[in-house]
């Protein structure tokens, strides 16, 4: 299992230094290798709400993250032209679930020539995925690892399901699959043109996940969630990850044979 986390949005530099310090410890401890991941802008809300920190401010922060505790980066890119200068400073370029079907993003992010990670679309069956797979591979020169993610499906309005055979048919593909068991507790503007949640699901979701067998976990987490700037009815407390990490080695099936 290796693990995607970190706060939602970059908010501001001290937060965000925090928690790359506490995951980086964590993780240490506890053998798991993790890809630190915040966005610098989020572009996808419900409503004109707060966005984050902006490219050229965040990219300073991810920079100084991977700089400071040798940590790989991950971070969304929104339109094809950010793929390439976000680049040069993440190792994982992320596409948004809304985006996953875009084409010109995809390719663009293909040919940065970094690992792409793909978030099924809540509105997509697991095998239309094959053909997001495909739209980066036919633009890489030199064959992108191609990661998938599941983040839960539409059910009816306000409300998410995870249907955990996805994760099974996902595999098939032969690409890495992740499970992402903070924003699978979304329940999308539910709260006056807010998404909500429900963070204590999260545990839940994430064992039976790993029970299934996925080769990655997604879990975002801020010192202090309520107060988040986005996702704030889901992200994990941080001083509550390493419990949960060691939880989560525990359902690991894949690491265990």
């Amino acid at each position: 299992m290796f693990l995607i986390a970190g706060p939602c949005a970059i908010e501001n530099r001290e937060m965000v230094m925090q928690t790359a310090e506490t995951l980086k410890q964590v993780c240490e401890e506890l053998n798991i290798r993790l890809y630190f991941k915040s966005s610098y802008d989020k572009a996808n809300r419900t409503s004109l709400s707060q966005r984050g920190i902006g490219m050229e401010e965040g990219l300073k922060i991810l920079q100084e993250v991977k700089q400071t505790f040798s940590l790989p980066i991950l971070t969304d890119v929104h339109e094809s032209w950010q793929c390439q200068p976000v680049a040069e400073v993440a190792d994982v370029l992320q596409i948004p679930a809304f985006l996953s079907r875009q084409t010109d993003l995809l390719q663009a992010a293909a040919r940065t020539g970094k690992i792409v990670n793909i978030k099924k679309g809540q509105f997509m069956a697991p095998w239309d995925m094959k053909g997001a797979i495909e739209k980066v591979k036919q633009a890489s020169d030199n064959g992108n690892q191609v990661w998938l993610t599941e983040r839960g499906s539409s059910f009816g309005y306000g409300r998410l399901v995870v249907d955990m055979t996805s994760l099974v048919e996902m595999r098939k593909f032969g690409c890495p699959v992740i499970f992402d068991a903070t924003h699978s507790v979304q329940q999308p503007s539910t709260q006056a043109g807010v998404t909500g949640g429900n963070r204590a699901m999260v545990p839940y979701l994430m064992r039976a996940a790993l029970a299934v067998g996925v080769d990655g976990v997604f879990i975002e987490t801020h010192p202090n969630p309520d107060m988040a700037i986005s996702d704030a009815a889901n992200q994990v407390q941080l001083s509550k990850i390493r419990d949960l990490l060691i939880e989560a080695k525990q359902y690991d099936i894949l690491g265990t044979r």
